[in-house]
Parts: C-alpha cells; structure tokens; sequence
C-alpha cells in the first residue's frame, strides 16, 4: 500500500518544477526599444551583408545578431534595443 502512495507523490514532484519555471516572465525587451524589423533592415545595409543566421534577446538588455558577409564573414554584435546602435 505504501508503494502505492509513494508513486504519485514522486510524480507530483517531478512535474511541479516545470510548471514553476514555466510561471516565470520571460526578459523581454523594453518599452522604448526599436521595433525589430528597422534593427534588421539596419543590419542589410551594411557593407558586404550576406544573410543573417540567428537574432536572440540577451537578458542583460541588448539584442545579439550573428551575420555573414559576402566574404563568409561571421559577424557577431549587440545592438541597443533603443537606439538600433551597436553596444
């Protein structure tokens, strides 16, 4: 009869700490920040651009852009999401 008991506590355990981590507000970026897609256009202007491959939000507050230029070139920055500057 223990066993019995003992199986659904372990399971309530095991998925209580996803859900608790799921509850927590992702970092997202500031009022004030550029829309995306005018940070992205900046970007294409850029000398020898080729494509970008990935554009994350940083929780330290700026956004981080991996590009490649024409070249092959890979091109890591952050960019100040209220100024569309590079940090």
């Amino acid at each position: 009869m223990p066993l019995r008991l003992l199986v659904p506590a372990l399971a309530a355990l095991l998925f209580a700490g996803p859900a608790h981590t799921q509850s927590e507000a992702p970092p997202i970026p500031p009022e004030n920040a550029i829309k995306l897609s005018e940070i992205v256009g900046a970007i294409e202007t850029r000398d020898q651009f080729r494509y970008i491959s990935e554009i994350d939000w940083d929780e330290d507050g700026f956004y981080r852009v991996i590009y490649f230029t024409s070249d092959k070139a890979k091109v890591e920055i952050n960019i100040n999401p209220a100024t569309g500057k590079p940090q």
